[in-house]
């Protein structure tokens, strides 16, 4: 895994403080984006919030999956909570060390009791003493928020006071993308009362054995006014592998007023991601759990089209001045602004999520706007197949065939990889399978392998050029162990 280091200053460190019976916190910001341009320290709210115990304990759930890892849970997992101010909103939002599990606490326009929000994004520092003091809130005295430093701070510090070196692997940049993309093909599946969501979620088992491709995950379907736990994905289930992921959201039941439960259609028998979210006094607080406890969202592949179409590059790049931190972003005015169509918006959105630079709330059905204070190009330039897929097509090991008769379909590609040949075969609705080991263990689950990515640009560069058919000699074959 590659990984860096990202260095987060803060000026001071957060705290909560006391005075005259009112609670004072304090986040303070390191190294943000906003509307006028890179900050040093940016300050986007202060103000009351109307359910004080609940955003304190939001707060914490977030700050408890970026400091958590759900597998190989002996490597270290750290790494501050990242905030966007949307203008009515706060996001706090992190991801797992493992990066298979996605959080955001979204407090809203009614949770910020009416104070004027700015717009950017940054990291906030959660410290181990602002965890404690958090915890033992109690009672409802006023709280006081402000994210980002009080103007005291910013004319009198000499620099920055505090300073964090936290690992940061590429693979939880490109979580951020994946997530975006995989949510939004989320729709809904059923929605419980405060006591059933209490009395669900506290049954659920701790630990859950989940097998190769998914088998033995744990499935619930609804049940009345309930979840019913399952072995299998019958007809509107959504699927929970490794419940103890879900562990967070004791931190708020006291507070929920219901329970949410996004996902897809499940497809046969393959396990899926899915968002779970707690509505809170003001406030959503949502887990999205990646399809396995052992599968990281950053290796989903959902964004690999998009990220071979120059199409989608030009798109994203006209979309991407239309966008003013949005709280949420309506693609059909997207579209009448751009001139393009909504799929292409659609496209050019997602290719913007690679970056950091939107992301998606299913509670909306919406995209929103955020700017990750990090390197941009780092998802896209570092992502394994995509990067397998421009080698390929750069060392002109992509042969596209040309069908001979009416009848012989939209055509074939070879693939010569090392001493191997695959064969790429276009199916109904214009997905591409692969005669390698990629295709056969996901099917497309996991997005295209890398031969079928390099045949998609390929036809794609011969549509911008005059077309030159090319029969190789090799046979394909298919063989194990291809490397992903």
């Amino acid at each position: 895994m590659s990984r860096s280091v990202q260095a987060l200053a803060y000026a001071r460190p957060s705290a909560l403080t006391t005075e005259g019976g009112t609670g004072l916190l304090g986040l303070e910001t390191s190294g943000g984006l906003t509307p006028v341009g890179r900050e040093a320290h940016p300050q986007f709210f202060a103000g009351f919030l109307s359910s004080p115990q609940a955003a304190a304990r939001g707060l914490l759930a977030v700050a408890d999956v970026a400091a958590a890892r759900y597998y190989q849970r002996t490597l270290r997992a750290s790494l501050d909570p990242v905030v966007t101010a949307g203008g009515d909103r706060l996001r706090f939002e992190s991801f797992s060390g493992c990066c298979g599990v996605y959080a955001r606490l979204d407090v809203l326009p009614e949770g910020l009791d009416s104070a004027d929000t700015g717009h950017g994004t940054t990291n906030v520092d959660v410290n181990n003493p602002l965890r404690e003091a958090l915890s033992r809130l109690s009672g409802d005295e006023p709280l006081h928020l402000r994210v980002g430093p009080d103007e005291l701070a910013v004319t009198t510090a000499d620099g920055p006071v505090v300073e964090k070196k936290v690992p940061l692997p590429d693979r939880w940049l490109r979580g951020f993308a994946e997530a975006q993309v995989i949510t939004a093909g989320f729709d809904l599946r059923a929605e419980l009362s405060a006591a059933e969501a209490v009395r669900f979620l506290r049954t659920l088992p701790r630990t859950t054995t989940t097998g190769a491709g998914g088998r033995g995950s744990l499935w619930v379907v609804p049940a009345g006014r309930t979840l019913r736990p399952t072995t299998r994905p019958v007809p509107g289930a959504v699927c929970l592998p490794g419940p103890e992921r879900l562990t967070a959201l004791q931190r708020v039941l006291r507070h929920a007023t219901a329970l949410r439960v996004y996902g897809p259609a499940a497809p046969g028998g393959a396990a899926t991601a899915a968002a779970w979210e707690v509505t809170l006094p003001g406030m959503r607080l949502t887990l999205t759990l990646s399809p396995e406890p052992s599968r990281g969202f950053s290796g989903e592949g959902a964004v690999l089209e998009a990220l071979a179409t120059d199409e989608a590059a030009a798109d994203a790049d006209l979309v991407s001045v239309l966008l003013s931190w949005e709280p949420r972003i309506d693609t059909a005015d997207l579209a009448a602004q751009s001139g393009l169509s909504p799929q292409r918006v659609r496209g050019a959105l997602t290719r913007l999520g690679t970056a950091g630079r939107v992301g998606y709330d299913a509670a909306d059905a919406a995209y929103f706007h955020r700017e990750l204070p990090y390197d941009a190009g780092r998802a896209e330039a570092r992502n394994p197949r995509l990067t397998a897929a421009r080698a390929l097509l750069a060392d002109g090991a992509v042969h596209l065939h040309t069908p001979t008769a009416p009848t012989a379909g939209p055509g074939t590609a070879t693939v010569r990889s090392g001493e191997r040949h695959y064969q790429v075969r276009e199916a109904a609705g214009g997905v591409l399978s692969c005669t390698c080991q990629w295709w056969a263990d996901y099917r497309g689950r996991r997005g295209p392998c890398k031969h079928a990515l390099a045949v998609r640009m390929a036809r794609r560069g011969q549509t911008a050029t005059t077309p030159t058919a090319t029969t190789p000699t090799a046979t394909a074959v298919t063989a194990a162990g291809e490397t992903r």
